[in-house]
């Protein structure tokens, strides 16, 4: 099954970096996209804020430059997660990020 992404946006919440108890590193920050989409034939404004999550070493290597406001693309899939209040929601996950 395909779970895979191809989306741009702007870094709404800046970026925090965190170390998992195993020693994991990852990065979190909200990506918020907005673009002009045609459906069923008919211009459409599109408007998302998606938490993102980045892990492993190449959180560290493709992160550190990113701060509030800065604009970029990435290839994604998403995982549903639930918070310690028990609380859920969709997450995109990060395997590239590119500086637009």
């Amino acid at each position: 099954m395909t779970n895979r992404l191809e989306l741009a946006g702007v870094i709404s919440k800046a970026p925090v970096h965190r170390q998992s108890p195993a020693g994991v590193p990852h990065c979190h920050f909200v990506l918020e996209h907005r673009s002009s989409q045609v459906e069923a034939d008919f211009p459409r404004q599109v408007f998302c804020r998606l938490s993102v999550v980045i892990s492993g070493q190449r959180s560290t290597q493709q992160t550190q430059h990113l701060a509030l406001g800065s604009t970029i693309n990435g290839k994604w899939f998403l995982a549903y997660q639930t918070s310690r209040q028990g609380e859920g929601k969709l997450v995109l996950h990060a395997d590239t990020i590119i500086d637009i």
